[in-house]
Order: C-alpha cells, then sequence, then structure tokens
C-alpha cells in the first residue's frame, strides 16, 4: 500500500495539524533525584540518567519516586529520548521529563523521536527541541485523532517488539559465545605449579597437553611497509575505522597523501593501540597499511594457526591484561613490550598434527558464533539492522503527514 493511500485512508478525509510538542506537554521533575552514578544496583525503583538506559535504582525509602504513568524523558545535551511506563526515580538534573497533555503517549513519543532526532544538531537543548513540531491528526475531532494515533502506535509496536526479540536473541547468543570461549580457552596452571608430571610449562587438561608461549614466541610487530599510494580507504586501517568490541573495522573516512605505512598482510592480526579496553582487533583479510595508532600482529610460527591466534587475542582475558600494562591515564595506549609477553596456549606442543587439529576445530566452534553474534554481513547483529531499517520506513510512512501550505492573506 502507497504512503498516501495509507494516510488517505487513516485520515478519511480529515487533515493534520502540526504542534510544537511544548505545547502538548507538560514537564515534570521527580520527587525524588538521585545523585548522577552514586547508586547501582540497589531497590527496587530504577533511577533514569540522561543518555543512558535505565540504570540502577536507590536506597532512600523516604523519598518518592515519580508515580506510574506514561512518559516521554528527554535528556539535555545527548540524544537521549525514552517511553517510561513505570514508576522511576530521577537521576540527572538535565533529564526533561514530558506528560502529554491530551495525545496518546506513545504516539508523542514515536513523533518526538521522528522529527527531533532528524534534526538532532539543532535541537541538542530543550530550548530548542521543545520547538519540534509533530503531527495531530483530526485535531477537530479528538476521538478520532486519538483512534488514529493508537493505530499507528500499534503498527509501530510490532516492529519495535520484533527489534527487542532479536535484541535479547543477540544478548542470549553472547553469553553462550563467551561460556564456550571460557570452555575451549581457559587452561589450568602450568603442571609446575599445579603439581602435575609434565614436563615445566605445560599442563594437561581434559586430555590436551598444552605449552605456555608468549605472544613474541609465536608472532611478531609487522615489520613491513607500504607507500601511501597503495591505500585506499578500503584497506587503510586507523585506530578510527577499527570497530569497538571486536567488531572488525569499516571504511577509513581518511586516506594519507604521502609517506610510508606499517603494511600488513592477509591473516595478519590488527589491534587499536589507543584505550585497549575499547577492544579494537581485526583480522585481516587482504593487504593494507596502517597509522602509528594499529598494532600489526604477524604470525611466525608454522605450528599456530592464525585465525587460532586471533581467538586467543580477541578473548576479554587479553584486553584486561593490556590495559594493566598501558602507559597513560586520559588516553592509556597498549605497552608494545609487555603485549608480547602474553602467554599463549598451544595444545598438543609434541605433535603439530594434532596441534593444529585441535586449534581448527576451536576455531569452527567459536567462529559460528562470531559469525552470529558479531557479522554485520550476516547473522543476529544483520537482522536487526533490517528490522530496524523495515521500522524506520514505516515510522516514516505513517508520521509523514502533509503540512499545510500557510494561506495567503488576500488584500483588496
Amino acid at each position: 500500500m502507497s504512503k498516501s493511500t495509507f494516510l488517505e485512508k487513516l485520515l478519511d478525509g480529515a487533515g493534520a495539524e502540526w504542534v510544537p510538542l511544548q505545547k502538548l506537554v507538560k514537564t515534570l521533575t521527580a520527587a525524588a533525584k538521585i545523585q548522577r552514578g552514586k547508586y547501582e544496583t540497589v531497590g527496587d525503583i530504577p533511577v533514569i540518567d540522561q543518555g543512558a538506559d535505565f540504570i540502577a535504582g536507590y536506597t532512600d525509602k523516604g523519598n518518592k519516586a515519580t508515580e506510574l504513568g506514561q512518559y516521554v524523558i528527554f535528556g539535555d545535551h545527548t540524544e537521549h529520548v525514552k517511553y517510561v511506563d513505570f514508576i522511576f526515580a530521577q537521576g540527572a538534573d538535565g533529564l526533561k521529563i514530558l506528560q502529554p497533555i491530551s495525545s496518546n503517549p506513545k504516539y508523542i513519543y514515536y513523533a518526538f523521536q521522528t522529527f527531533y532526532t532528524k534534526e538532532f544538531q539543532y535541537k541538542r537543548h530543550w530550548s530548542k527541541a521543545k520547538d519540534t513540531e509533530i503531527p495531530i491528526p483530526c485535531p477537530e475531532n479528538p476521538e478520532k485523532s486519538l483512534a488514529i494515533q493508537a493505530e499507528i502506535v500499534r503498527i509501530l509496536d510490532t516492529f519495535t517488539e520484533l527489534t527487542a526479540e532479536l535484541t535479547a536473541e543477540l544478548t542470549a547468543r553472547k553469553k553462550q559465545y563467551n561460556y564456550y570461549r571460557d570452555q575451549l580457552l581457559t587452561f589450568d596452571l602450568p603442571a609446575r605449579q599445579a603439581g602435575g608430571r609434565q614436563e615445566d610449562g605445560e599442563v594437561c587438561l581434559s586430555g590436551r597437553q598444552v605449552e605456555w608461549k608468549t605472544l613474541g614466541e609465536v608472532a611478531e610487530y609487522s615489520k613491513n611497509r607500504i607507500s601511501s599510494e597503495d591505500v585506499d580507504e578500503s584497506n587503510y586501517v586507523g585506530v578510527a575505522n577499527l570497530l569497538q568490541n571486536k567488531e572488525g573495522k569499516t571504511t577509513s573516512n581518511y586516506v594519507p597523501a604521502q609517506g610510508n605505512l606499517t603494511g600488513y598482510k592477509g591473516s595478519d592480526i590488527l589491534i587499536g593501540n589507543i584505550r585497549p579496553y575499547l577492544k579494537k582487533i581485526w583480522q585481516a583479510d587482504c593487504a593494507g597499511g596502517v597509522n602509528g595508532d594499529v598494532l600489526v600482529i604477524h604470525p611466525t610460527d608454522e605450528d599456530i594457526e592464525p585465525r587460532y591466534l586471533y581467538q586467543i587475542l580477541a578473548d576479554d582475558g587479553f584486553f584486561e591484561y593490556n590495559m594493566q600494562h598501558a602507559k597513560g591515564a586520559k588516553m592509556p595506549r597498549g605497552n608494545k613490550p609487555k603485549i608480547m609477553e602474553y602467554k599463549i596456549p598451544v595444545p598438543f606442543p609434541n605433535d603439530p598434527e594434532k596441534s593444529l587439529a585441535e586449534q581448527a576445530r576451536i576455531v569452527a566452534i567459536l567462529d559460528k558464533f562470531d559469525t552470529l553474534t558479531h557479522s554485520i554481513s550476516e547473522g543476529l547483529p544483520r537482522e536487526i539492522e533490517l528490522r530496524q531499517k523495515q521500522y524506520e520506513y514505516y515510522r516514516d510512512l505513517l508520521l509523514n503527514f502533509p503540512k499545510s501550505e500557510p494561506q495567503t492573506e488576500i488584500v483588496a
């Protein structure tokens, strides 16, 4: 069904009036204001802070929270627009609690979220955001107007609920993924420390003999150099286009025009060296160049599968180790010599064929979860992205009421 046909059917010949948000809502202040970040997970009443999802409650039972109702939440200086239908406490002075006067609260939320965020750079503060125009269908017929608003909310809720279900599924799969990572990549202490009989530096776990080697024994920092003429936005990697939380990389918005760069080859492992806690890591599938803030780990041991080495370094344990030895407070950087001291477990070190087979088994399991939980071209993240685009399409279709042209005064 086309946009015009659908809206015409909803309106049934009536029009829509675009009204500034401030005329449609009352601004409230919660009785209980909680110092930002002071409380985490205490009590049953959640604290809502600007710019964040719902973060945990407070202990002072003598304070009263905002009563049960339907509100739109707006945070000054953030993109924070939320819909709330439960009792909560306010966690920041910059939080605006908007109570719709006569319109459907969820409808106001969807419309405000749509038209505010489209012009976000111009409406970053409530003093501007309050002028966001909201389309009110059939304003001369309140009963019909609320019926239209309710139908729009019903349709959009269907899409948001589907996205929420997929997001919950993704969260569950990530927990499952972390469980298997722990099972596959967590090894006992070396035999000498554990009182076993293996040689020093080796352990036996579920029949797997394991030797611990330093990263420097199985890999090195890339010594290759590449001209800036040989890189473009697809194979140049700076710390800015490495994605957080092990999500890989995206194309670069910047490409150096001159000079030489550190080069990388396919299967090399690239790690963002600024703020290691961001967990920026990618295994190359092509050749290219990086800037000085990206480390290029080049595997050198033929008995170590490069993808297995990537999975070891993509573990949270590596990033925690990296932060422990990082230098600098405001902008910590990884300690390159210490990184090369990180311990790598090598299964069945005395049987290279068996070792590579075990590494391949571990990689096959973890790669499946990687695809499911991280891939932007397939898996749950891709499905969520598609559902979000579908939601935005129908949201724009349902809320794009025509604006009336201003009437020109006729002078006799």
